[in-house]
Parts: structure tokens; C-alpha cells; sequence
């Protein structure tokens, strides 16, 4: 246990978003998301969900602000416009979190070839659909 550090953040996690730099991407996915097939390096956050997760990793890591956007989520079926409950709660973590930043959908196969690119995937227990999240890592200023 550390002071100040959400205690969901593992050892391991914490290690990753401490070497990721700025322009890595973390994907944070759901308990169906095929995390082990699609990772270049993958944590484990077993019995916690995404919005537990995505909270957390938000209280220490800045999202990218050199580019339009730093945050994506999974669709629902290819839907651009829906926005399940799962997605609605991601959005206000980071509203709450990242208040200048967007959260932008993206088609299945844009988010899954995202995913496969990033950084590292963190494997969540999320029993809801399409639950899935990316973050760029952005920078603190001096």
C-alpha cells in the first residue's frame, strides 16, 4: 500500500504506467475482450471493473493534449452514436478526470487494430459488453 495510490493499482500496473512515454497507449478492456491473443504486453486486473480501473489509472496518468484526441472507446456493434451505460460511465470518469478531453468511438476493426498497437492491455474482470478503452499517455508540464 502507498499513500495517495489507488490500492486497484497493481504492482505490475504501476510499473507499466510508469515506463509507458508520451504517445503510449493503455487499452483497458472488458472480461470477453480476447486480451491474451491481442497484447504486446498484457496486466491482469482480475475482480475489478473497467470503470474502477479507468479511475484509478486516471488519478496518476495525463492524457495526450498534442493530439485531437487521446481517449477511444469500443463501439456497440459498429454504432458510432450509441452509447451504452458502460460507455456513459466511462465518459464521465474522464469528464471528471480529463475535462478538456473528448472521448471518440471507433468502428470495431479501427479499435481492434488500436488495441493490438498499444503500449499494453489491461484485462479486466468488466462483465458488460464492450467495455473497452484506450488512454494516450500524454505529458506533465514543468
Amino acid at each position: 500500500m502507498l499513500k495517495g495510490v489507488d490500492p486497484v493499482l497493481s504492482p505490475d500496473l504501476l510499473a507499466t504506467l510508469r515506463a509507458m512515454g508520451h504517445g503510449d497507449e493503455i487499452a483497458l478492456v472488458d472480461g470477453n475482450y480476447p486480451g491474451l491473443e491481442h497484447a504486446r504486453r498484457l496486466v491482469r486486473a482480475d475482480g475489478h471493473g473497467v470503470i474502477r480501473i479507468l479511475d484509478a489509472i486516471l488519478s496518476l496518468m495525463p492524457v495526450d493534449d498534442f493530439v485531437d484526441c487521446g481517449i477511444f472507446r469500443a463501439t456497440v456493434r459498429g454504432d458510432l452514436d450509441a452509447i451504452d451505460p458502460v460507455h456513459a460511465d466511462m465518459i464521465e470518469i474522464c469528464a471528471q478526470r480529463e475535462p478538456e478531453r473528448t472521448v471518440l468511438p471507433l468502428a470495431p476493426q479501427e479499435f481492434y487494430e488500436r488495441v493490438r498497437r498499444a503500449h499494453t492491455i489491461v484485462q479486466t474482470s468488466e462483465p458488460r459488453l464492450y467495455g473497452n478503452i484506450i488512454l494516450r499517455k500524454g505529458v506533465i508540464y514543468p
